[in-house]
């Protein structure tokens, strides 16, 4: 087999792959956005056949039970998440980027050693801090726990861009009067968007969908995000299973325009902070 042939053919069998992969996500997502439509009789009887009549009520029902409010905590927790997580993990990469200290090495390391933490096993000690503190059952009670777990990936991520980061422009800004702070504030974060990006949207997913530890430390039904505000749709004796569907739709819709607004960003951020780091 030639070369060209040998390429042709691994090419194909990449774009078979990829297409089973693309098929094995889109079908379900097809299945669950055509259910929704559904009443709970077509539900379970024809559950592969399209709805006889499309019922859009079904996500003003889901709306109404309480998924409003829960869809404002999940964007709330969330917005603010990305943020804290994006402000402490740049400035932190910045900082064993470009100040040299003795333990920085072992410091790193022990930033990296916070992704081997699972969530399960911090669950008990988490739960004891957060009663101490008196932040039991309020927005800060999810907030801390995901920031404090998604910043050792937040650091690695943008400390591998950070390194391929010319240094030139930093030291023409310190030559111009600038500072570090303002360097790193007016020079190095605008330039950093891409990473930023990345960093926002692995950080976003991971909280939006995240029901550990929202069903632990919350108990007040007002503060319930998405994932854990969903599951009381569910009733003892009778469920609507469609409108549930509807709002798991819903809920789905942020992260995927999240995802397709950023998509340029979140791969040139990724592939940037791979090969150069």
């Amino acid at each position: 087999m030639s070369q060209k042939n040998s390429e042709q053919f691994i090419r194909t069998c990449l774009l078979l792959i990829l297409s089973l992969l693309v098929i094995a996500i889109v079908l379900p997502m097809g299945w669950i956005v055509l259910s929704s439509l559904k009443n709970n009789n077509e539900f379970f009887s024809t559950p592969l056949k399209l709805p006889g009549r499309l019922l859009y009520v079904n996500y003003q029902n889901a709306w109404n039970l309480g998924l409003s409010q829960y869809f404002i905590n999940s964007v709330l927790v969330s917005g603010v998440s990305i943020a804290l997580t994006i402000v402490f993990g740049s400035a932190c990469a910045y900082g064993l980027t470009r100040f040299y200290f003795k333990g920085q090495t072992v410091l790193f390391y022990l930033i990296l050693g916070g992704l081997l933490l699972s969530p399960q096993v911090a669950v008990l000690p988490l739960y004891r801090m957060l009663n101490q503190f008196g932040i039991y059952n309020t927005y800060w009670a999810m907030i801390l726990p995901y920031v404090a777990f998604r910043l050792p990936f937040a650091i690695f991520l943008i400390r591998s861009y950070f390194i391929s980061f010319p240094r030139e422009l930093e030291e023409s800004a310190y030559i111009d009067g600038c500072n570090a702070l303002t360097t790193f504030t007016r020079i190095v974060l605008p330039i950093s968007k891409p990473i930023l990006a990345s960093t926002a949207i692995v950080t976003g997913i991971f909280v939006w969908n995240e029901f550990l530890f929202a069903l632990i430390f919350i108990e007040n039904k007002s503060l319930m995000t998405i994932p854990i505000g969903l599951s009381t749709f569910r009733d003892a004796l009778t469920t609507d299973y469609t409108t549930m569907l509807a709002g798991i739709v819903i809920g789905s819709l942020p992260i995927m325009i999240l995802y397709l607004a950023m998509q340029r960003s979140f791969i040139k951020g990724l592939t940037a902070g791979s090969v150069k780091g």
